[in-house]
């Protein structure tokens, strides 16, 4: 897979064979087997884990399941594979486990029910540490140890994961969100007994939230430096917090935006990944001389990078206009996919637009070989919604591009990556704050000559497919068509049926449950605004989507079809999206047609 000479692609649609040509991940390494790699791959149409054995070069594939398969990991000696098995998408699961070389799966936790994965941290000596969610027993938290059944470590009815498990195996931290905010964690450590060690808790009772993440564990023996990250400074940042003492060491890192950090194998530097403005980098930090070195990067986005034991770091890297590919500061290709590789599209511009919470970042590209415009355009609303668009690769975009439309992003209020006050601004009026932000973008768009206002496509998934619906109704003469896959559509009726995590989430989000703010939850769900969509809405649902569920799209659809309102609705089996290549550009043609057909000429 290093030969650099691809086989040339099949004849087809360029905006097919984005979706078509097979693609990697970023290799996870096991710890004390570094040569032992597990990495995602859709070589054969369905996103599956491959085994990889650096040494030999020898490639399996892991896992083969009708729905895909994304979430495994590493033993740290490199001997097992474990994966997550769910049903048919629905993330409802028990973790299973195979032999590196190959061999039969396993149940890796006899004992354990199904539930919905909440963090998995794997010991040097067969012990695991398995987080757990369900709708009965909130978050639970169980050390399994060789030989030995499930023990019950943690529980609370807050949502709660398992962060990390020191090298030395006898330290476990936990996220968690017992006081209520799951926006923002508090940290706790703890014995495999279950014995608190160490708290961290930035909440600051209810006063001002502030959150932590577990970045990891010190990488050495008997090492008690847990890396952190934190908000203190109003954006993501990490410090090094010693469990065992208690003291925390401020890097105070001179970047702007959003910083995240891994350790290098030897726990002598930290790995930096800096996000600014839609953009990311790498750099390294000596803890020693407090100094940060640049790792080279082309401009664009890190979808994820590791230290190397050899000190070099591999990274997946992408630009709008450029495919991903896995990379490393030794030069070349890490892995390379086999076959055919995907055509580059068009670049992204930054678009900065004042709006009534500030300005607003956009990246905006245009049909190549179109003109100046004005284009049909879509608004393509990330889901989240704590999540936003970057300068990377994305087929999906791209075809809309092809089909001559311009493609607008907005990384509105909600979204991560501009600060914590940027991220935690939709609070209470939720979807409304964002929209409001789309608004003022839709707006120059249109006053720019971007867009034609007579063919505004909104479109979204998840979050996106959620604020899609909600824009329909509630900005009606704006849009001239509706895309929305996988959404929130009923809102009180999603909260009684989703995952309880996401209960937790939406309680945080609207400040109490639907009995205890219905006005909140009237006044952000689009079925209240049903009767006011004048566009024709194409809406895509997953059956057994546990977080957009198929019961509350059902209820929206239902209030469609008896007003005679132009709709089409596509059901499909699966959870909430689908990791099915085929699928997936089913999909997008039924959306490009679907607006092709309801836009004017």
């Amino acid at each position: 897979m290093t030969d650099n000479t691809a086989p040339p692609a099949p004849s087809m649609p360029d905006w097919e064979k984005r979706f078509r040509a097979p693609r990697v991940g970023l290799p996870e390494w096991a710890p004390d087997a570094p040569d032992r790699s597990l990495f995602v791959s859709n070589a054969t149409g369905t996103y599956e884990l491959y085994a990889w054995d650096r040494a030999t070069g020898a490639q399996r594939q892991a896992t083969d399941r009708p729905h895909g398969t994304t979430d495994g990991t590493l033993s740290p000696d490199g001997e097992w594979i474990w994966w997550f098995r769910d049903t048919d998408g629905d993330e409802f699961g028990v973790w299973v486990r195979q032999p590196f070389a190959g061999g039969p799966d396993e149940p890796a936790v006899p004992g354990l029910e199904p539930a919905y994965p909440a963090g998995l941290a794997l010991g040097r000596d067969g012990t695991a540490v398995v987080g757990r969610c369900t709708d009965e027993d909130g978050s639970t938290v169980h050390v399994v140890r060789p030989g030995g059944g499930p023990v019950e470590i943690y529980r609370h009815r807050e949502s709660a994961g398992v962060g990390d498990l020191s090298r030395d195996g006898t330290l476990v931290a936990i996220e968690h969100t017992e006081h209520g905010d799951a926006m923002h964690s508090s940290l706790r450590v703890v014995t495999l007994d279950g014995v608190t060690v160490a708290e961290l808790d930035d909440s600051r009772g209810g006063t001002e939230e502030l959150g932590l993440e577990v970045l990891g564990f010190a990488p050495v023996p008997g090492d008690t430096r847990l890396l952190v990250g934190h908000q203190r400074r109003g954006r993501w940042e990490p410090m090094v917090w010693d469990v065992a003492t208690g003291a925390e060491t401020d890097l105070a890192l001179d970047l702007p935006g959003d910083v995240a950090a891994e350790w290098y194998p030897d726990g002598s530097a930290l790995l930096v990944e800096h996000g600014f403005e839609a953009r990311s980098e790498l750099w390294r930090y000596d803890l020693a001389a407090r100094e940060l070195t640049r790792v080279d990067t082309p401009p664009g986005t890190v979808s994820g990078a590791t230290a190397r034991p050899d000190g070099t770091v591999e990274y997946q890297w992408s630009s709008a206009a450029e495919p991903p590919a896995v990379r490393s500061t030794a030069g070349g290709v890490v892995l390379e996919p086999p076959g055919f590789r995907p055509p580059g599209s068009v670049p992204v511009e930054d678009a900065w637009v004042e709006g009534p919470g500030g300005r607003i970042h956009a990246l905006v590209q245009r049909p190549a070989g179109r003109g100046e415009g004005p284009f049909p355009t879509v608004f393509e609303l990330h889901g989240g919604p704590t999540w936003h668009d970057t300068d990377a690769f994305a087929a999906g975009p791209a075809a809309w591009l092809d089909h001559g439309f311009a493609v607008v992003r907005v990384n509105y209020r909600g979204s991560t990556g501009y600060g914590r006050a940027w991220t935690d601004a939709l609070k209470h009026r939720v979807g409304l704050i964002e929209l409001e932000d789309v608004a003022a973008v839709r707006a120059w768009a249109v006053g720019s000559g971007l867009a034609d206002p007579a063919r505004l496509v909104l479109s979204g998934g998840s979050w996106g497919g959620y604020l899609t619906l909600l824009g329909l109704g509630t900005q009606p003469e704006a849009w001239t068509v509706g895309l929305a896959a996988v959404p929130v559509a009923d809102y009180v009726t999603a909260y009684h049926d989703e995952m309880e995590a996401l209960k937790s989430l939406d309680r945080t989000l609207f400040g109490g449950t639907p009995e205890e703010v219905p006005e909140r939850f009237a006044a952000s769900s689009p079925l209240t605004y049903v009767d006011a969509v004048r566009a024709p809405v194409h809406i895509a649902a997953g059956v057994n989507d546990p977080r957009c569920p198929i019961r509350q799209i059902e209820n929206y659809v239902d209030r469609l079809a008896a007003r005679g309102a132009v709709h089409e609705v596509y059901r499909y089996d699966a959870g909430h999206g689908s990791l099915v290549v085929e699928e997936r550009i089913k999909q997008v043609g039924m959306e490009i047609d679907f607006a092709l057909k309801h836009l004017p000429r």
